[in-house]
């Protein structure tokens, strides 16, 4: 089975092999990630809502009849963080587009956007879990969190600094956990992490 961790009642975080993993990337280049990357899922009472899904090569069967199981009854939402975490966002649409005409990015009750200008990414807030879902901006270390190399934000509008200067805000929120999809997530203390990561990059 695929690893599946239960962050709290109806909030899962799972990782899949990245098809695109390259092991021989230069480090701090932009195609330097680990293979494993996360998707989340979060379950509303009437919504599912799944944030940037991959969907396990190796396991895809019966990592979808998980999946089936947990959405059952609810109509299902597709979000996306970043344009290049649209990974398989189209097949699960597809799958379950007989749960609602809003399959993609319908931002239902109990999930805020929050944009980074200038970074071309969308953070989700799910304030029922005091969870913050980042894309690429936030990678989890063996420390903590840190912003994204230079390198990831060659086609941006901002630096690094530029965008811990917009994440600052983000300070504001009650945050208790980042589930990143690179690195390992910060479940708890996400606030005291997020806010270092943001000092860190000068913001």
């Amino acid at each position: 089975m695929v690893p599946t961790t239960e962050v709290t009642e109806g909030l899962v975080r799972w990782v899949a092999p990245h098809p695109d993993w390259n092991p021989g990337a230069e480090p701090g280049s932009g195609s330097d990630w680990p293979q494993l990357v996360g998707s989340v899922l979060y379950e509303l009472p009437g919504v599912a809502v799944l944030i940037d899904p991959l969907i396990p090569r190796e396991h895809a069967d019966e990592f979808l009849a998980w999946l089936d199981a947990r959405v059952r009854g609810r109509a299902v939402t597709i979000l996306t963080t970043i344009r290049f975490h649209r990974r398989d966002r189209e097949q699960l649409a597809e799958r379950y587009r007989t749960s609602t005409t809003r399959a993609w990015n319908w931002i239902p009750p109990g999930v805020t956007p929050w944009p980074l200008y200038g970074a071309r990414e969308i953070a989700f807030w799910l304030p029922g879990v005091a969870t913050l879902v980042p894309g690429d901006s936030l990678i989890g270390t063996d420390s903590g969190l840190r912003l994204c190399p230079e390198s990831w934000l060659a086609d941006a509008r901002v630096g690094r600094k530029g965008l811990a200067e917009r994440m600052r805000p983000l300070l504001e929120l009650a945050i208790e956990r980042v589930l990143v999809s690179h690195g390992e997530p910060a479940l708890r203390d996400g606030h005291s992490a997020l806010a270092r990561a943001i000092e860190e990059a000068g913001g």
